[in-house]
């Protein structure tokens, strides 16, 4: 994708398809929220390691709604630890990694939280500050504009 096109807002609905190939996830169910900054993902397992002086996470990611399907030995370096306050008022302390993700034509790199989502329809969370840096805008009346990501492994090299 161009520069120029990126600069055009891509619509998206309430819910979209999204990869996330940096960790091996090809299709995953997102819920979008413009009232959450940060995105996040489900994952469990959770365990802190060193790989060249800098700390890295592994965990186990779970995608799907219908079908739950868990990917053990997802790996990220760990962008921050941080504490987060949920909707409710509730503060957690999630870890924050940085990975690639395509919505429809789009691949750019977006912060998440790692978190227990199992009480939640949906494995992901899709908020604002990646909207904003993808440059996405929300039709709340349309879902899964974008189709099932069409991963291209030249794109993620």
């Amino acid at each position: 994708m161009s520069d120029s096109e990126h600069h055009l807002p891509m619509v998206i609905g309430l819910r979209e398809w999204v990869a996330l190939p940096e960790l091996g996830i090809d299709a995953l169910r997102m819920k979008v929220d413009t009232g959450a900054a940060t995105s996040a993902l489900h994952a469990s397992d959770i365990e802190l390691f060193e790989r060249d002086g800098q700390t890295w996470l592994r965990f186990t990611a779970h995608i799907g709604i219908k079908q739950h399907v868990a990917l053990p030995g997802c790996e990220a370096l760990l962008l921050q630890d941080k504490r987060i306050r949920s909707s409710n008022g509730h503060v957690q302390h999630r870890y924050v990694i940085r990975t690639l993700m395509q919505l429809g034509e789009r691949l750019w790199p977006v912060d998440m939280t790692l978190t227990c989502r199992k009480a939640m329809r949906f494995r992901g969370l899709l908020g604002a500050k990646a909207m904003m840096s993808g440059n996405l805008l929300v039709n709340p009346a349309l879902t899964y504009v974008q189709g099932k990501p069409k991963i291209r492994l030249s794109d993620t090299l």
